[in-house]
């Protein structure tokens, strides 16, 4: 046993992987014990949800840009792959830790998990204490005139305003550390170097795109505020320019906070259209939190009772052409490659491919969930359900069953010449018009000029657009 004086203070990262305003972190070098940092890649307890591949892959960049930052003061970060509630405790036990320091998750299988291993360390009489350092506020403060909780976004979000946004922290300047040996939890020591796809290497489009990381997330929140907010309410549907923020795999891992979003943008000035719009973009993320601490079936069950006995589709091959990008329907193929190649997917995008995935082929959202929980970089388990149940229809808010985005007009509005389609679907570049657009309604001799064959160098449509809306609009009057 150590010293009381050199007893450690563990600070347990999750999703929340930074310095800075890490109440968690603040807290406990404000103890004065020297610190442990720890991540641990727990893929073994059933009841939570493993990361997809290319979460993993993002993974490995912010947990080595932590580390980096940790090295700088003297430190370093431990991380383990194996059962938190197996690995904490004993490493608590093997180091005489004096207390473990987290940030409360949303859950409730999670929040379960962590009362487990609170109970198992105060039973070793280590301290625990855990805040919120992931979200604007407490879930729990943000209630109805009756004690409930919102189910409608603008209401929710009228009544956050109201309350105090804490004052994001500085990143602390001096921190001490407790050595770890070798020998401590030798056998759960996690190899970083599997969190990267091996063969194939499918990852070469994320490493040209992205690069995760603390400062590299700070950097897009500047960028952002100084280039692009101004235009964001046009911008953000402009699938084929720079006009979103592009920080959502930054705060999905947590190399940036939401409070650190939200008090830029009150600096920056957030009443004009720009910032404003964002601001409730954020907003309708922190839904997305509360939602999910207050519905814990969100990712795995039709909130709005009604679909619960909604026919879905069952078909491979469409599910299939959909994860491919190969549906036919070039705006939908350009969102879906897009996806596949950077990991990421311009947000009028999703919407688009959403809605023809759950609509026009009439295939389950949960299966359009399962693939961007996989594919996506940004990864988040209560916004991908939230925004799936939003398209579907299925959700506590959610667009109007009767609402079908027309891939065609959408493309025509929000990629008026072509640049997004052309760049994702390069076998159309040649195309223009209504012809990019629609190639399977075009003349023969466009195609034959633009090198198209259709059904051989770009796929018929898996669908009739008039038809799959009505199937859709029948099936869901039908309920």
């Amino acid at each position: 046993m150590s010293s009381s004086q050199n007893r450690p203070a563990i600070v347990w990262f999750r999703d929340d992987l930074r310095m800075a305003d890490h109440p968690a972190l603040h807290e406990a070098a404000a103890s004065g014990w020297p610190l442990i940092c720890l991540y641990i890649l727990d893929d073994v307890t059933p009841a939570l949800h493993p990361l997809g591949a290319a979460a993993r892959w993002w993974l490995r960049g912010a947990l080595a840009d932590l580390r980096r930052n940790l090295e700088k003061q003297g430190g370093t970060l431990l991380t383990l792959s194996g059962s938190a509630e197996k690995l904490l405790p004993q490493l608590a036990k093997q180091t005489d830790a004096a207390s473990v320091h987290w940030h409360h998750r949303l859950h409730e299988r999670e929040r379960a998990q962590d009362n487990r291993i609170r109970r198992t360390l105060e039973e070793q009489e280590c301290e625990v204490h855990a805040q919120w350092g992931t979200v604007l506020v407490d879930p729990d403060t943000v209630q109805t005139k009756q004690g409930g909780f919102y189910k409608v976004c603008g209401s929710f979000w009228k009544a956050l305003q109201t309350h105090a946004v804490p004052e994001p922290l500085e990143a602390p300047s001096r921190l001490s550390f407790h050595a770890i040996p070798a020998s401590v939890l030798s056998d759960a020591r996690l190899n970083e170097d599997s969190l990267c796809p091996q063969a194939p290497d499918w990852a070469a489009g994320f490493r040209k795109t992205w690069e995760p990381g603390e400062a590299e997330g700070q950097e897009h929140l500047e960028d952002f505020l100084k280039n692009s907010v101004a235009g964001y309410p046009r911008g953000r549907d402009r699938v084929a320019e720079e006009g979103t923020s592009r920080l959502s795999p930054y705060l999905a891992s947590g190399a940036v906070s939401p409070r650190q979003v939200w008090a830029a943008l009150q600096k920056h000035g957030a009443h004009t259209d720009g910032p404003r719009i964002f601001l409730s973009e954020l907003g309708w993320r922190e839904f997305a939190r509360y939602t999910l601490y207050h519905l814990p079936k969100l990712p795995f069950e039709n909130l709005s009772p009604k679909f619960s006995g909604m026919h879905w589709r069952r078909s491979a091959a469409d599910l299939k052409a959909w994860q491919r990008g190969q549906t036919g329907v070039p705006i939908v193929d350009a969102g879906m490659r897009q996806l596949w190649q950077t990991g990421w997917m311009h947000n009028r995008a999703r919407m688009i491919v959403g809605s023809f995935l759950t609509k026009h082929l009439l295939i389950d959202w949960k299966e359009g969930d399962a693939w961007f929980r996989d594919t996506l970089v940004d990864a988040d388990f209560a916004n991908n359900a939230m925004n799936w149940q939003w398209v579907a229809g299925t959700g506590i808010e959610a667009t109007p069953f009767f609402r079908i985005f027309n891939p065609t007009r959408q493309a025509e509005k929000f990629d008026p010449n072509g640049d997004y389609i052309r760049q994702w679907v390069p076998e159309l570049r040649r195309l223009s018009g209504k012809a990019l657009f629609e190639p399977w309604a075009a003349k023969d001799e466009e195609l034959e000029k633009a090198g198209v064959r259709l059904g051989k160098s770009y796929p018929r449509p898996i669908v009739d657009l008039k038809e799959g809306r009505d199937r859709a609009l029948q099936a869901f009057r039908s309920l």
